[in-house]
């Protein structure tokens, strides 16, 4: 433990909903939940007007329209918000060369490190000087929590929830920790959480008082002995700055099940190039391409290939993905699709073996292999996916285009955003993050030339727009 409280955790207050309420003014002060609006959608982030009516984050969304029938639900725009979270992590940068990025809206900062901060007081200072610039930067507020380990800061942020800071000084840890719930140490989620309540362990005071033996019993050796010393508050668990990344992946749910075996090669296609966007964007290859599948009745299959050297290359992930589409049976249909690539590289070794192979295909195809396809021993010829499968249809091309949030300008009445679509139709609220007053509405045909999607326009004058290059999130294991 430290003796001044130099370890800073920065938290973005309801960050999606509040990026939202900042740039569409007709939403600021109402309940605005962002998240998957189909069926089968959850929520990513409420605001603080939205949780009133108990809507949180990962509740699925059905049960929050439900709570909150009149909020505004909106799809979430993540190049915007990533842009966003550039600028934070930017001036988190000029801080401490000590950062640790934790998600695009939450960051471990050692103020020790970057020579700022030895006690209470300018610790603090830095800590509010820290949410001024956030705030004049982004136009969004920030909760600041300060102490002498990350767990305490973290605790600390969270209390100063929202706008605020809180410090915790170094030496009161046990007395602030022993009336709360065992389940704010880290570690504790909710099966240890209910494992502990059976044997009479609610709070820190009473995970002290059954002393480590009886942990490390209820527990295990490991578990046990790290949750005693959190809770006497013992917690020196450095701030790192690179961690490494263990893979990328992009998943998407299907509002309603797909049964079509050429609808769903087209959309592991479609992932797999999310994936290496994604792979690229964050400076990585990767050797093992893996495949998630989600059938009908919420079973979870996955398939992996790993290949000779490291790629980033779009073909060879996507023919790797789809060979293993190839070993999944999707007999009932298929509710949730994802691609991803692990065993991570910083360089790029050519797949040669694929390579040749793609090679060996075109010429058998100038040869007059009709199928165009590639047969594999014992198996019928598998048609190309782009000669049998069917684009999306205009409704769902219309869906993904019009989705509530999304912004777009109209050639006469200027920028504004989707408020709704259906029957054709789409209507628009035109308003900018700078207007005064709630923008007008207005109602248009789908295909109205004058109507075209557009970039986000920036939070503050000289922002960043979602348009701009910004590290996207890369997992970290689960």
């Amino acid at each position: 433990m430290r003796a001044a409280p130099t370890i800073l955790h920065l938290d973005m207050d309801a960050f999606f909903a509040a990026a939202e309420q900042a740039s569409k003014p007709s939403l600021r002060g109402k309940p605005v939940v962002v998240g998957g609006l189909g069926p089968r959608g959850v929520v990513a982030t409420a605001s603080y007007e939205a949780r009133r009516f108990g809507v949180h984050s990962a509740m699925p969304m059905g049960q929050a329209r439900r709570l909150a029938p009149n909020a505004a639900y909106l799809v979430p725009r993540f190049a915007f918000y990533r842009a966003i979270s550039g600028q934070v992590m930017g001036l988190l940068g000029r801080l401490s060369p000590l950062v640790e990025p934790l998600s695009l809206d939450e960051a471990f900062v050692d103020l020790e490190a970057g020579g700022l901060a030895d006690d209470s007081a300018s610790a603090r200072a830095v800590g509010e000087r820290l949410r001024a610039e956030i705030l004049a930067t982004t136009g969004l507020t920030g909760s600041v929590g300060l102490a002498g380990s990350k767990m305490l800061a973290k605790i600390a942020s969270e209390e100063a929830k929202p706008d605020g800071l809180v410090l915790f000084e170094p030496g009161t840890e046990r007395a602030l920790l022993a009336p709360r719930s065992v389940r704010i140490i880290p570690g504790v989620g909710p099966a240890t959480g209910d494992h502990l309540r059976r044997a009479g362990i609610t709070t820190v005071a009473d995970v002290v008082e059954a002393g480590e033996d009886e942990l490390v019993r209820i527990l295990g050796r490991s578990h046990g002995a790290s949750l005693y010393r959190m809770a006497l508050g013992h917690d020196g668990r450095p701030v790192v700055a690179e961690r490494d990344a263990k893979s990328v992946s992009v998943e998407d749910t299907f509002d309603i099940d797909l049964h079509d075996r050429s609808r769903i090669r087209l959309e592991v296609e479609r992932l797999a190039e999310r994936c290496v966007e994604r792979l690229r964007r964050s400076g990585h290859s990767g050797r093992t391409i893996v495949l998630k599948v989600r059938r009908y009745d919420f079973s979870t299959l996955t398939r992996s290939e790993t290949l000779r050297g490291p790629t980033d290359d779009p073909l060879v992930v996507r023919e790797a993905a789809e060979r293993l589409l190839e070993l999944v049976d999707t007999t009932g249909g298929v509710r949730l699709l994802g691609v991803g690539v692990s065993g991570l590289a910083d360089y790029t070794q050519e797949d040669l073996f694929a390579q040749a192979e793609a090679e060996a295909e075109a010429e058998a195809g100038a040869g007059g292999d009709e199928g165009g396809g590639r047969a594999e021993a014992g198996d019928g010829v598998a048609p190309s996916v782009a000669a049998v499968a069917a684009p999306p249809t205009a409704t769902e091309t219309a869906t993904r285009r019009w989705a509530p949030g999304n912004d777009v300008r109209h050639a006469v009445l200027g920028a504004g955003w989707v408020q709704g679509s259906g029957l054709g139709r789409v209507t628009v609220r035109f308003e900018e993050p700078g207007s005064t007053a709630p923008g007008r509405v207005r109602t248009f045909s789908v295909d109205d030339p004058e109507l075209e999607p557009a970039d986000p326009l920036p939070l503050v004058p000289g922002g960043v727009t979602g348009t701009e290059p910004a590290a996207p999130v890369v997992r970290t294991g689960d």
